[in-house]
């Protein structure tokens, strides 16, 4: 039986998150007694924000290709340097906990867990105005009571924790993980639109129908998924001189460039079918610096932007059964 409280250990690879490094470092010191971040070749001052940190140990991390489990088995290659009980928690920079989760009956029972066991809980996805919230769908794994099993992953979309077959499994349900990727609407599409080429150059055969529905879900939460936030979610770390309402946004985000490195590379047919050309590519090419900016014009073909039309009208219901019968019959009928 345990007696003692294991150490905490913060895993968090980062890529250009100065946008809220700073202030996600400040809620982890909270709790966290050792807290390990990789980074894969960030380009804006994350590293430097890093080592104003104690408690941080930083990892160079340069992959030259997005992979998730080569971006987060170094934390745990390094975790595992560190003698003693060890609760490892995976989180992202975008995240913190919802305040009072160390007076919960389920902080304790963290603490107490046998080691194997995997912490679960569902995210919260905070909305722009920072009014309201809704529930990702599904309990994610984000604490492991370390007992030294691997690190097992995929390359994209995969778990950030160890799961071994048949663990002991903690379901979280008296605080939440607050996820802040949606605060910056835009941001977040910059990505939405990298995953979205991401998928067609790695599985080229794969619906732009099935990949816009993916990438899009944002757009299918309704008022009735909408939840208040509670005024003291933000009081409470504002008690502590942390302010999580402030924002520091942007226009131009980095996956935009790497997308245009992908038309360079793969050419801009390529996709198509994919929904990116509501951006003024022109624009980002001469941010950026490319030559002849005016190739990165708009390739779709008059059937491209209808069937685009009809996927973005239809996003908030795709679920029901005709939406789903007239896409399965634009798949057939037009490769889509």
């Amino acid at each position: 039986m345990k007696h003692e409280k294991p150490l905490l250990i913060c895993l968090t690879p980062i890529k250009n998150e100065a946008w809220i490094l700073d202030r996600f470092l400040k809620c982890v010191s909270l709790w966290a007694d050792k807290i390990i971040i990789s980074d894969q070749g960030s380009e804006d001052n994350s590293r430097e924000i890093a080592k104003r940190y104690n408690k941080v140990t930083l990892i160079e991390n340069p992959i030259d290709v997005y992979n998730e489990y080569k971006m987060r088995v170094v934390l745990y290659e390094e975790a595992r340097k560190i003698k003693g009980d060890k609760l490892l928690i995976a989180m992202d920079a975008d995240e913190t906990f919802t305040p009072g989760y160390d007076k919960t009956g389920d902080w304790k029972s963290l603490l107490a867990a046998n080691p194997g066991t995997v912490i679960k809980s569902k995210f919260v996805n905070i909305r722009p105005d920072m009014k309201y919230y809704w529930f990702g769908p599904f309990n994610l794994s984000w604490g492991f009571a370390d007992d030294g099993s691997p690190y097992i992953a995929d390359k994209i979309h995969t778990s950030r924790m160890v799961e071994p077959d048949g663990a002991e499994t903690l379901l979280i349900n008296d605080f939440y993980i607050m996820h802040y990727q949606y605060i910056d609407w835009y941001r977040m599409n910059s990505k939405q639109r990298w995953y979205q080429c991401w998928e067609r150059i790695n599985d080229p055969g794969k619906s732009a129908i099935e990949i816009f529905r993916a990438y899009h879900h944002m757009y299918s939460v309704g008022k009735k998924d909408l939840k208040k936030i509670p005024d003291f979610w933000f009081k409470e770390y504002l008690k502590l001189g942390i302010d999580l309402k402030s924002i520091k946004k942007d226009n131009n985000y980095y996956w935009d460039k790497i997308i245009l490195d992908y038309f360079n590379k793969y050419g801009i047919n390529l996709f198509s079918k994919e929904f990116l050309w509501g951006v003024n590519w022109f624009d980002k090419a001469v941010f950026y610096g490319y030559n002849n900016p005016g190739k990165y014009k708009d390739p779709r073909k008059a059937l491209h932007k209808i069937i685009h039309f009809w996927l973005k009208e239809t996003q908030f219901c795709y679920k029901k059964l005709l939406v789903r019968a007239i896409d399965k019959l634009l798949k057939i009928l037009f490769k889509w």
